[in-house]
């Protein structure tokens, strides 16, 4: 994982796992939103762009300009409400014919999230419940 993008729903949860990113583990991470002002995002986006940061932590409103090449994984930290949001978060892998590797996380109360995604995109996504961070008596599909 050389370079990622980490979608959050909120401005405050981007800011808060970036933060932990850093702090906890020791990952080069910036936080990019709305509520950033605009020197401030394209600080965070330069220090991306250029390696400082592995890792950007980013709302959908401010992902939607992201044009960086050489992302190698999505992760969706949670699930958008939009399933479009979906496809524009997982597309940042896809730039210029490159391949990557989008995972999702899914908290129970977003299984209906999950199967609008489905939907949209006509794919039944791989669910992944045998790891180690699986909930004892997490619904199972």
């Amino acid at each position: 994982m050389t370079r990622a993008i980490v979608f959050t729903r909120t401005k405050h949860g981007a800011d808060r796992l970036a933060d932990q990113l850093r702090r906890n583990h020791r990952v080069g991470a910036e936080a990019i939103h709305g509520n950033k002002s605009q020197g401030a995002r394209q600080r965070a986006l330069e220090d991306f762009r250029a390696g400082r940061a592995r890792v950007l932590v980013a709302t959908d409103i401010a992902a939607r300009g992201i044009d960086v090449d050489g992302i190698t994984h999505v992760i969706n930290y949670e699930l958008p409400n939009d399933p479009e949001s979906y496809v524009h978060r997982i597309g940042r892998t896809a730039r210029a014919g490159a391949r990557g590797v989008a995972l999702s996380f899914c908290e129970p109360a977003e299984r209906d999230q999950l199967r609008d995604i489905e939907r949209l995109t006509k794919q039944r996504l791989k669910v992944v419940t045998d790891h180690p961070y699986a909930r004892p008596g997490a619904p199972q599909r």
